[in-house]
């Protein structure tokens, strides 16, 4: 059972997505402090309603656009992506090197097909996969 559970875990495509979830919920944090700290008073400045509070930023019409609260999420969105890559890509990186699979790595080697032009061959083919002419 610990066995099965282990080869769940550690299948590429799970890894992946796992990968790419994180980092997507990490760039929407940096996104709404964005929207929350920059966008939302600047509308509301030139919409001419009131609110201010202290801190690193402008005042614009009654409106405090909040630039601490931005690079705060920007330095909290580097040390989580940092964490993310120290923490999942590398060992898993290494653990599929063992297996002899590469990923998060540059992608394989490609070669045009002269007739059809498609690029995706692989180096070693002789022939297209898409219209069966020789490649040489």
């Amino acid at each position: 059972m610990i066995k099965g559970f282990k080869n769940f875990l550690l299948q590429g495509e799970l890894i992946v997505i796992a990968v790419g979830l994180v980092v997507a919920l990490a760039f929407n944090t940096l996104i709404k402090s964005f929207t929350d700290s920059i966008i939302t008073p600047l509308v509301n400045a030139f919409e001419g309603s009131g609110a201010g509070s202290a801190g690193l930023g402008w005042s614009i019409n009654g409106q405090r656009l909040e630039i601490s609260a931005f690079i705060s999420a920007i330095v909290y969105f580097v040390i989580f992506m940092t964490v993310i890559y120290f923490a999942l890509v590398v060992p898993y990186r290494v653990y599929m090197a063992r297996k002899g699979t590469t990923v998060f790595g540059p992608p394989a080697p490609t070669k045009k097909c002269p007739k059809c032009l498609s690029s995706d061959l692989p180096v070693e083919a002789t022939r297209c996969r898409y219209c069966t002419s020789d490649v040489e």
